[in-house]
């Protein structure tokens, strides 16, 4: 991979970085605002009605969901950063092969190879089956 490609690639990294860091600002502030009452639309801190509590409870969880994925999305971006500075970036973990451009283009923070990864995914679910018995 040429010095233009890696340079092109932190770029992209640090770009998508600053807009998940500003997604995420945004989510934690929806995910960890009150419930019920006056943060509904309710005069009083009291609860108008169980059915919007429950929802309301619905949307924190949903938001404190997708926060969570930012923030593993910002940790993955972050060490492929480190591993564009420190000369490992594109290169597989598993395998050690080049990683297609086309995927690092479509996932720049992928770690693995497109073969890799199925067998990540493989072998992630197959643990999770476990883990859930």
């Amino acid at each position: 991979m040429s010095e233009h490609d890696l340079k092109n690639f932190r770029n992209q990294l640090l770009n998508l970085s600053h807009r998940l860091n500003g997604e995420v600002t945004s989510l934690a502030q929806e995910a960890l605002q009150a419930t019920g009452g006056e943060s509904s639309g309710g005069l009083s801190r009291t609860p108008m009605h169980l059915a919007d509590l429950g929802t309301d409870h619905y949307e924190q969880e949903l938001s404190l969901g997708f926060l969570e994925n930012k923030m593993r999305t910002l940790e993955e971006i972050a060490q492929a950063v480190a591993r564009v500075d420190s000369g490992t970036f594109g290169k597989c973990e598993r395998c050690d092969k080049d990683i297609s451009l086309e995927r690092l283009h479509a996932v720049p923070f992928t770690r693995h190879c497109i073969g890799c990864a199925r067998k990540v995914e493989k072998e992630e679910a197959a643990q999770q089956g476990v883990l859930a018995r």
